[in-house]
């Protein structure tokens, strides 16, 4: 099935109760699958008069201790982002999925990575980060759906999961596994009425600044331990390498054959997929950098995530780069080549 089918089957498996949504190019089968399967599943689906109202109502729903969801493509997520800052504020949890196209403005519906700083560094107003996933398969996009909603439930958080117009229109085999529906954990916060017992306040508005600094620091803890504990890789033939290549999504699917290209012409060469892109998987980066020569960062950007890559690394091996922007995917022969000029 497509990538956007998947992630509708895997929200669903996850226990998704509730998706707000408003259609954009390349992710519009996202609404269109989930209006007609969450109903059978006992769920809520509405399409929102615009993104902004569709975020709120993924407020409302979790504020109410249900699993719920939103899903655009790079405009739409724009215009989300208040709302995203609200929920963090609010101490909320809930799945935010961006396909993402190039930009910048309106753009083009083209594949695209150039969401990255927006997604890793906060996105919205405030002094906040959020867990951002970033699937490069069919099968992930249906398998990590169902991660992001343990991990937004479990550090009370918004998560997002970066995926772009590749990994959401092309089909790949994939399998669905025949599993009861997932329910979520008791949220004993949540305002789902007060029978016996006091009533739950849900907020972001904090007048004392000592009061918001509190605030902020638990929600920055609890980041802090997802850093700890959720923090996902999965590298490739970097036992020997020489080079390493650092890609996700769909450019790193791209790498994986200019890897495999490399080796086939003697070069010793691996590659490292960051499936967390916040947290930011920089301890393994520093162990190879103390064995490689160097790494080549490839992205469908200017260079967003190269940035994260030279922070984590601070200096002790020489970072390149290679990219190509505004909807324009790489090859892997041009990878290949990049390859060859810094071997």
């Amino acid at each position: 099935m497509k990538g956007n089918e998947a992630l509708v089957h895997g929200a669903i498996a996850a226990g998704c109760k509730c998706y707000f949504g408003y259609p954009i190019t390349p992710q519009n089968e996202v609404p269109e699958c989930m209006s007609e399967l969450l109903p059978k599943a006992g769920g809520v689906f509405l399409q929102a008069e615009s993104e902004l109202a569709a975020i709120n109502m993924v407020y409302g729903a979790a504020a109410a201790g249900v699993r719920a969801m939103t899903s655009s493509s790079s405009p739409g997520i724009s215009l989300m982002q208040e709302g995203i800052s609200y929920m963090v504020g609010a101490e909320l949890p809930g799945v935010i999925v961006n396909v993402v196209r190039g930009g910048p403005g309106l753009g083009g519906i083209a594949a695209a990575q150039s969401d990255y700083f927006q997604a890793v560094k906060g996105g919205g107003h405030g002094d906040y980060r959020t867990p951002v996933l970033a699937p490069w398969s069919v099968q992930e996009m249906h398998d990590l759906i169902g991660d992001a909603f343990d991990i937004a439930d479990r550090y009370r958080t918004p998560v997002v999961v970066l995926a772009d117009a590749v990994l959401g229109q092309m089909m790949e085999p994939m399998t669905v596994d025949d599993h009861p529906i997932a329910t979520s954990p008791p949220k004993r916060w949540a305002t789902n009425g007060t029978h016996g017992r006091r009533k739950n306040i849900i907020n972001s508005l904090y007048i004392d600044p000592e009061v918001l600094e509190r605030v902020n620091l638990r929600i920055d803890a609890r980041f802090r331990e997802a850093s700890e504990r959720e923090v996902r890789w999965e590298a490739f033939s970097t036992e020997d390498a020489d080079l390493v290549l650092v890609a996700y999504g769909t450019a790193a699917r791209v790498s994986w054959t200019a890897m495999e290209m490399a080796r086939a012409a003697g070069l010793r060469v691996g590659l490292l997929r960051p499936v967390t892109l916040s947290p930011f998987p920089g301890p393994a980066l520093v162990e190879l950098a103390s064995r490689v020569a160097g790494f080549l960062v490839v992205e469908l950007s200017l260079g967003q995530m190269v940035e994260d890559v030279r922070l984590a690394i601070e200096g002790r091996a020489p970072v390149a780069f290679f990219g190509r922007t505004g909807g324009v995917v790489c090859t892997p022969a041009e990878v290949f080549a990049r390859i060859r000029e810094l071997v």
